[in-house]
C-alpha cells in the first residue's frame, strides 16, 4: 500500500513516500481504514526530529489525523459497518486501561497515532473501534481529518480542563497554528471575549476573520503583556492559551487577572521556564497543564465542526506523495492552519 514514512530520524530527506507497505489486517476489537485524508500537526516535524527515549520502528507512518471509509471489521466489532464514512480520534489507549471508565482516558499512559503509534498518512489503517466516529454524508474528509488533533486539544483545554465561563476574556498566544486558530472559534462560541497575538499583521487579519475580538501583532507590540494590561482596563484576561512554552510564559503570566488561569497546551519554543515564584502565587494564578482528551471531547468538537459552528482552518492540501513538501511548509510556517495530504 502507499504511505508517506519516516525512514530515520532527521531533516526533511527522512521523509519517503513508498507504495509497498503490506495492508494491515484488523484484530479483535479493530476496524480498517481506507484513508482518503490525513492532516499533520506540529507534533510531525517533532517525531521526525526525535527525542531521548522516542524508540520508532521504520518505516515510520506519519501523521495523527485521518478520515476515510470502513474496509474491513475485526471479531468484535459491533457498532460500525463496511462502508461507514468515519473520522479518527488519535488518541490510542490501552484495552483494560482503568482510565477508560473515568471519561478521561487521556490522563494515562496514551498514545497517539503518528507518535508513539503508526500514523494516518496511508492507504489503509488498523485502529480499535472506539477510536472511530461516524461523519455525516457529504462532509469533506480532509475537513474532518484537520479537525482532529487540534480540535481535542482546544476543546479539552479550554472548555474540560479551562472551565472557560460565558462573559470571560480569553487571550491566545498565537494565531497560525491549527490549536490556535479552532481556540479562538471554541472561546468566542463560549461567549468569551477573544484577544489574540499574532506574529505579523495578515495573522492577525486572519485571526479576527475567524471571530477574535482585539489582536496585537507581535512586530509591533514585542511587549504584548503590557497592552493587554491597557486594553484590559488594568486587569488582565480571565484565560490565557499558550502553546508556546519557553518564550512566552513569562509574558502570559503578566497578562492573566489575579486568579486568573493559564492552559499550558505545548511548548514549541521550548519547555525550560524560569518561574517568578511570588508572581504566581501572590496572584493567585492557576496553571493548567492539557494535553489531547478523551473521546467524549473528541466527539462534542466535532459535532460542532460537523454542524458548521467550528472549522478547521486549512491552509494547503497536498497529495499523498508531496508529504516532505507538506512538512516543509509547515517548518516555516508558510500556511495558516492545517496542512491536508489527500489520497
Amino acid at each position: 500500500m502507499r504511505a508517506a514514512t519516516l525512514t530515520a530520524h532527521g531533516g526533511p530527506e527522512v521523509v519517503d513516500y513508498r507504495e509497498d507497505l503490506p495492508i494491515p489486517e484488523p484484530a479483535f476489537g479493530e476496524a480498517r481504514v481506507k484513508i482518503k485524508a490525513a492532516a499533520l500537526n506540529r507534533l510531525d516535524l517533532w517525531v521526525r526530529a526525535g527525542w531521548k527515549g522516542l524508540a520508532l520502528d521504520f518505516p515510520h507512518v506519519i501523521c495523527s489525523d485521518g478520515a476515510g471509509l470502513v474496509d474491513a471489521l475485526g471479531d468484535g466489532v459491533n457498532q460500525f459497518a463496511v462502508g461507514d464514512r468515519v473520522c479518527i480520534d488519535p488518541t490510542i489507549v490501552q484495552p483494560g486501561d482503568p482510565a477508560l471508565h473515568t471519561g478521561l482516558e487521556n490522563q494515562s499512559r496514551i498514545a497517539i497515532l503518528g507518535e508513539h503509534h503508526s500514523g494516518t498518512a496511508a492507504e489503509y489503517v488498523v485502529l480499535p473501534e472506539r477510536n472511530l466516529m461516524r461523519m455525516p454524508d457529504e462532509f469533506d474528509f480532509g475537513e474532518a481529518a484537520a479537525a482532529g488533533l487540534v480540535g481535542v486539544t482546544a476543546w479539552h483545554s479550554l472548555i474540560t480542563r479551562g472551565g472557560l465561563q460565558v462573559g470571560e476574556s480569553v487571550l491566545i498566544v498565537g494565531a497560525g497554528g491549527g490549536v490556535n486558530s479552532i481556540s479562538i472559534q471554541i472561546a468566542k462560541q463560549a461567549g468569551a471575549t477573544v484577544y489574540v497575538v499574532g506574529s505579523n499583521a495578515e495573522k492577525c487579519r486572519q485571526a479576527e476573520a475567524l471571530g477574535a475580538d482585539v489582536t496585537i501583532n507581535r512586530e509591533e507590540e514585542a511587549q504584548w503583556s503590557r497592552a493587554i494590561y491597557k486594553l484590559s482596563n488594568r486587569r488582565g484576561v480571565d484565560v490565557v492559551v499558550d502553546n508556546v512554552g519557553a518564550a512566552t510564559l513569562s509574558q502570559s503570566m503578566r497578562a492573566c487577572r489575579i486568579g486568573g488561569r493559564i492552559l499550558v497546551v505545548g511548548g514549541t519554543s521550548g519547555y525550560g521556564f524560569e518561574m517568578n515564584v511570588a508572581q504566581l502565587f501572590a496572584r493567585q494564578i492557576a496553571i493548567i497543564g492539557s494535553t489531547m482528551g478523551p473521546h467524549r471531547d473528541y466527539m462534542a468538537v466535532m459535532n460542532q465542526v460537523f454542524a458548521g459552528r467550528l472549522q478547521a482552518v486549512i491552509g494547503a492540501r497536498l497529495p499523498l506523495s508531496e508529504a516532505r513538501q507538506a512538512q516543509e511548509l509547515l517548518a516555516q510556517n508558510a500556511v495558516f492552519g492545517k496542512v491536508v495530504l489527500e489520497l
